[in-house]
């Protein structure tokens, strides 16, 4: 476990805003609740519009999720690399063709503040993963870039990867189908 997963309060925030998106689904922001205790809850229930929960698919949603995460952390660690070094060089690769990316990209990316962000680029550099250097618009500004290792993980890793979701593929679109008809 690295130094990102031992932290709750990285996760938190944008799990919180993700909801909170979530929740404009359903019309305004909900209101925040109180628990038992008097104290402020993180999250808010969505008003209840009288609609059917189909918990059976909702649960196997889930599991599939947990399975192809679980799935990722193992070949992450199998290739020698953590599940948040792995998801730092997918976001490097992935970030729009032609652009280099910035360490505050990354930390929007993974959904971690900057400094965490800035902690995960050292290990990367110093395990020859990434390269930083100045914009030449703005030398203040960081940006980072894979190394030829990083991009042979990353393409074996990729292949597996989508090789897992080629077989995940049907029942997750059943799901998914299930869910915009609902």
């Amino acid at each position: 476990m690295d130094d990102f997963d031992k932290s709750f309060g990285e996760r938190r925030r944008p799990a919180r805003a993700a909801f909170a998106a979530a929740a404009g689904l359903w019309g305004a922001p909900p209101p925040e609740r109180t628990k038992s205790d008097g104290a402020s809850s993180d999250f808010a229930m969505p008003p209840d519009h009288g609609t059917s929960v189909d918990y059976a698919a909702l649960a196997e949603f889930r599991f599939l999720l947990h399975g192809f995460v679980e799935f990722s952390e193992v070949a992450a660690r199998a290739a020698g690399l953590t599940p948040r070094q792995h998801q730092a060089l997918l976001q490097i690769k992935g970030f729009p063709e032609g652009q280099a990316m910035a360490i505050g990209a990354l930390a929007a990316r993974l959904h971690v503040r900057h400094h965490s962000a800035v902690e995960l680029v050292d290990r990367l550099e110093q395990a020859g993963l990434i390269t930083r250097f100045a914009d030449r618009a703005d030398r203040r500004r960081v940006l980072i870039r894979l190394t030829g290792k990083a991009e042979a993980l990353l393409a074996g890793l990729a292949r597996i990867h989508q090789q897992e979701l080629q077989r995940l593929g049907p029942s997750l679109s059943g799901l998914l189908e299930k869910f915009s008809t609902a």
